[in-house]
């Protein structure tokens, strides 16, 4: 089910399986779990996506790493969203190895490039806490 902010923008709804992840952002830590065979995976799932193991760990990121490659929303398909394009959306590789996406925020869209150095930024809307990333130094 897709609940909405009062500012009109999707909101995840957590599951009992995705609680620990969106627990973490509210506390503005990134969680993920940790194959102890095949490290890190996202999105959150009950068994290894690798081995369908269930003996995996929730544990704590750091939330940096370097974009790996990125979009820029100048169309605005969602309503919802038109008061913030244009907006990039960046698929991150962490320093810990996983790839997460998320908005780049605190710079303009075309500052944003392949390579860029990024940490985890939070942001709190609601009762619940969205990840995005925001360029280091």
């Amino acid at each position: 089910m897709v609940h909405f902010s009062t500012d009109g923008r999707p909101l995840p709804s957590p599951t009992p399986i995705t609680a620990p992840y969106f627990d973490g952002l509210r506390e503005h830590r990134l969680v993920l779990q940790r194959c102890p065979r095949h490290g890190y995976f996202f999105y959150p799932r009950g068994r290894c996506p690798v081995c369908l193991g269930d003996d995996w760990e929730w544990e704590e990121l750091s939330g940096q790493g370097t974009v790996y490659s990125f979009t820029v929303d100048r169309a605005g398909h969602d309503p919802a969203l038109a008061s913030r394009i244009p907006f990039a959306i960046a698929l991150v590789d962490l320093d810990e190895g996983p790839r997460l996406v998320g908005n780049m925020v605190d710079c303009e869209v075309g500052d944003v490039a392949v390579g860029m150095a990024v940490e985890a930024a939070y942001e709190d809307i609601d009762n619940t806490t969205l990840l995005g990333f925001r360029p280091v130094g």
